[in-house]
């Protein structure tokens, strides 16, 4: 069967299957079959008589352990393959836990809590440690109990090593958390792993155990591994040595969970002598992609040298495209991907579009949507509806019906602000007895019994926000913008502030948490532009309309979008999600200094490397058209900011890239049409005819700025062009 099991490989691949015995590190870059390489290993290894239960495949997730035993079953067939265990590290360490509970010393009934679990134990935690809960947020405690999990760090270890207020609070937390736990036989995710990494660093007798019973080891993926799977790994290989790790540190892009590119990148001095085999031949791209993506990846210092190439053909040069905003960027993408489906019939679920943070998903949703283009936003959600945007629109809603108990239920302790849910109960039950909305039962909360003194101020402060809101919003003394009462809500209702502290301290959720509300505040002016637009020029729309009709968009926008059952959909994710997937098509948007690189890795050289090893996995999973977008400005808390190019597309060697300029900016001596009223023609020498959406107002006698023109779906700034006033008077603008 041997001959048949290496039919059809390159030379590189049949070295890695038939490397059986001893350490093995199979470097496998993007495309190169790895997935064949470590079912064929396998099945080799049952063809020359090991037995199925010496044989252990550790992976990262449900997917891949699935499809490697699919694959295996079908190679070798179903009942040679019994008793193989592949499986994902969680999995494996959960069996083990179980099987092993006496050794060590987990009670054999645990229960592993899930994700809604963990932040119920962490709430609780806080206040069993005495702790502020409005200063330690389940998803901060969370993050700060899984680093020190992953370090295999106990709680009495992590107490012995605090030395300031901060460290010797979370180790209080944290043995709170862990008592809660062990009170209800629990485990959470990070103790399946840590708990047999202790056991089997501590227990020669366990390392013996399991290294006798799985002689033959394999590890998918082994640049993803933290300092707990690496101590698995290494105490069941100890006893035969015979280990076969198979990852590319070029797409390691997972240190902000633990994993830890040393792994592989010392594999050699660790087993000296191992076999080192380089899969170089990508199955995936072509090969213009892979020059592209190769002389980028070059650019690190951990990167190592090897040939990589492919026989797919040259393929067209990935696109380099500049735009005038975020809004031009994504109508370049709607664009290329709807010539590309008419053309080249191209179906729409073999296109995607990456992005470093999340927030850049909303305008691209929003031209799809016009273009009738059939998308969906994959391993996340769509941006209206992540919790802090829903959270947000909460708030939004209560200013503009202040009768929505329910989406008053949903903040009036978000965050936190001492009116917990014994007050509510009080509240909810003296409104139903009075017939009144929550907001006026609060209203009256001195008539209400049992509320404490310090819940009835925070009810007070509550209100008298939501009132002043309110106000602003009825018209005061000073007008201001639908962006600028988003704003007002985000600062004054404590949400962003809550996010940004957690952002502090680097937890990518949380980062991304808070440039979503960011993003809120420039879909704010984004739609107050619309406004003026489609307004009358002598019937402007109140502040309380522009809340009004932007709230109902919201609602519908955030239905579900249809999917074409025949081409699927255009995938928007992440480049952090995309990571294992390929497409014909892929455009990865929003290429500037300070999103991609991220504005945290600018100052650090081995964060600057992993941002740079992100771009790459996102440019390797394109296999036929690859286009990298960067926009000259870009709407941050909504205001227009000037954009750098990543500096990421300058490493890029340039003859492997079609570079396109920017659309030139829009001058004066280019108009042929202009009026200064809003919603009113003018006409470009390129896009043709299109209509005014704001006016910049100056002093009498100065000149007229546009700020905005859009032309079809383009938006363009145009601040570049000043007008001198039609009528000379400087007045009736």
């Amino acid at each position: 069967m041997e001959s048949a099991l290496l039919k059809g490989l390159t030379e590189a691949q049949q070295e890695a299957v038939t490397h059986t015995e001893g350490a093995q590190l199979v470097m496998a870059g993007p495309g190169s079959g790895k997935t064949t390489v470590v079912t064929r290993r396998i099945a080799l290894l049952l063809d020359r008589g090991i037995h199925p239960w010496s044989i252990l495949a550790l992976t990262f997730t449900n997917k891949a352990a699935g499809e490697m035993r699919q694959r295996v079953r079908r190679i070798v067939g179903e009942h040679e393959a019994r008793g193989l265990t592949i499986a994902t590290f969680h999995a494996f360490a959960a069996r083990q836990l179980r099987v092993l509970h006496e050794q060590i010393g987990v009670p054999q009934d645990f229960t592993i809590f899930d994700t809604a679990d963990q932040k119920a134990a962490a709430k609780q935690a806080v206040i069993e440690a005495g702790m502020d809960s409005s200063n330690w947020p389940p998803s901060s405690v969370l993050g700060a109990v899984s680093k020190v999990k992953q370090s295999l760090l106990s709680p009495r270890e992590v107490a012995a090593n605090a030395c300031d207020f901060y460290a010797r609070s979370m180790a209080s937390i944290y043995k709170s958390y862990q008592r809660i736990l062990d009170r209800a036989h629990a485990v959470d995710f990070d103790d399946l792993l840590r708990l047999l990494a202790v056991a089997l660093r501590d227990n020669a007798q366990l390392r013996e155990h399991l290294g006798s019973r799985f002689q033959y080891l394999m590890v998918d993926e082994y640049q993803d591994t933290n300092h707990a799977q690496f101590i698995i790994a290494t105490a069941i290989a100890q006893a035969n040595g015979n280990i076969c790790v198979v990852g590319d540190p070029d797409q390691s892009i997972y240190a902000w969970r633990g994993a830890d590119i040393t792994n592989i990148l010392d594999f050699e001095s660790q087993y000296l002598g191992a076999s080192m085999v380089s899969l170089g031949q990508n199955f995936r791209s072509t090969a213009m992609i892979v020059a592209a993506s190769a002389g980028l990846i070059a650019c690190n210092d951990s990167h190592r040298p090897r040939k990589l190439h492919t026989e797919l053909g040259d393929g067209e040069k990935p696109v380099i495209f500049c735009s005038m905003d975020e809004h031009a960027e994504a109508q370049e993408v709607v664009d290329r991907f709807q010539r590309l489906h008419d053309d080249e019939s191209i179906p729409w679920n073999e296109m995607a579009v990456l992005y470093r943070i999340n927030a850049i998903s909303r305008v691209l949703e929003e031209r799809f949507r016009a273009a009738d283009i059939p998308h969906i936003v994959a391993r996340g959600t769509a941006f209206y509806l992540r919790k802090e945007i829903k959270d947000a629109v909460s708030y939004l809603r209560i200013i503009h019906n202040e009768a929505d108990d329910i989406s008053l239920r949903r903040i009036v302790n978000v965050p936190a602000r001492g009116i917990g849910g014994t007050s509510m109960d009080r509240i909810e039950r003296f409104a139903a007895r009075h017939n009144l909305g929550l907001c006026e039962a609060m209203r009256r909360r001195h008539e209400i019994d049992g509320l404490t003194k310090r819940g009835g101020a925070a009810i007070d402060r509550f209100i008298a926000m939501v009132d002043g809101w309110r106000a602003a919003l009825s018209g005061g003394l000073i007008e201001i913008s639908l962006s600028d009462l988003v704003a007002r809500v985000l600062n004054e209702s404590g949400l962003e502030q809550s996010l940004r502290a957690k952002a502090a301290k680097s937890e990518e959720e949380d980062i991304d948490r808070l440039a979503n509300l960011q993003e809120l505040v420039s879909a704010a002016a984004d739609r107050e532009l619309e406004q003026d637009a489609d307004a009358e020029a002598d019937a402007p729309m109140s502040l309380s309309g522009r809340l009004a009709s932007w709230l109902e968009s919201i609602t519908l926008v955030a239905d579900a979008d249809m999917i074409d059952p025949e081409n699927g959909a255009v995938t928007l994710m992440s480049l952090h999600a995309a990571k294992g997937l390929e497409f014909d098509a892929v455009a990865i948007v929003a290429c500037e200094q300070g999103i991609l690189p991220h504005g945290r890795a600018l100052d650090s050289p081995a964060e600057m490397e992993e941002e740079r090893r992100l771009c790459y996995v996102g440019m390797t999973r394109a296999r036929r058209h690859l286009y990298i977008g960067h926009a000259n400005s870009r709407t941050q808390r909504g205001q227009h900011e000037r954009m750098s190019p990543s500096r990421f597309l300058s490493e890029i060697p340039a003859d492997t890239v079609r570079t396109v300029a920017a659309d030139d900016p829009w001058q004066v001596n280019q108009v042929v049409e202009i009026t200064v009223h809003p919603g009113q023609p003018v006409r470009h020498p390129r896009f043709g005819l299109g209509r005014v959406l704001r006016l910049g107002r100056r002093p009498q006698g100065a000149t007229i700025t546009v700020d905005f023109v859009e032309y079809g779906h383009r938006t363009l700034p145009a601040s570049h062009a000043s007008l001198e006033p039609t009528d000379g008077s400087g007045t009736d603008f």
